[in-house]
């Protein structure tokens, strides 16, 4: 267990440090970046946010409130309390046109910075667990590396998403990424409002 949340933590800093990052769209307090390696897409996005850092990571590492602010959150439920900073959760996802509804088995590790440089971190990763076998009504999906990166400005702070996505979860994000952004920033303006 430790490894795994360790792990989870690790991926996220590297995902968050890898050169190449290309920004693809600028809104007044959303920036939106993509970063392409192989077929794994990876896109952060950005969020000048008007409260304090402790306060965002308290309310963006508590999952059961996620889906008053992200639409793709259909239900989350807490299966189990590894730790005060390591909580496992089983996710529903709405129905895309033509497909099933997905369903995640997650890992959301938390960690508060030793260094006042640094972020405050929420990790997400899918997991295995034998007690939430998949099921037949649900296409179960894998979260290769996603998460909150959120950083003391001043009195403000700065919120980065960062998402890692397979080929699998492509048609979901392919009509945002081709056009427009705009789910992505629907979501980020969401999340803006429900953190202020």
């Amino acid at each position: 267990q430790a490894y795994v949340s360790y792990s989870n933590i690790a991926a996220l800093t590297h995902l968050a440090a890898k050169p190449g990052w290309e920004i693809t769209s600028t809104l007044d307090d959303i920036k939106i970046w993509t970063h392409e390696e192989g077929d794994v897409l990876s896109f952060k996005v950005e969020m000048q946010v008007k409260i304090q850092s402790h306060l965002a990571f308290s309310l963006l590492s508590d999952f059961t409130v996620r889906q008053q602010w992200d639409k793709h959150f259909l239900t989350c439920k807490l299966l189990q309390a590894v730790s005060e900073d390591e909580k496992i959760y089983y996710v529903t996802s709405p129905p895309m046109t033509g497909h099933k509804p997905r369903d995640f088995v997650i890992l959301v590790s938390q960690r508060q910075p030793c260094k006042p440089s640094e972020p405050f971190v929420v990790a997400v990763k899918s997991v295995t667990l034998t007690s939430m076998p998949p099921s037949p009504e649900y296409c179960r999906s894998e979260i290769l590396c996603a998460g909150f990166q959120i950083y003391d400005d001043n009195s403000f702070c700065k919120v980065c998403y960062f998402n890692q996505v397979t080929s699998g979860i492509m048609p979901y994000l392919a009509a945002n990424l081709t056009g427009s952004s705009k789910s992505i920033e629907d979501t980020a303006l969401e999340c803006i409002k429900f953190l202020e």
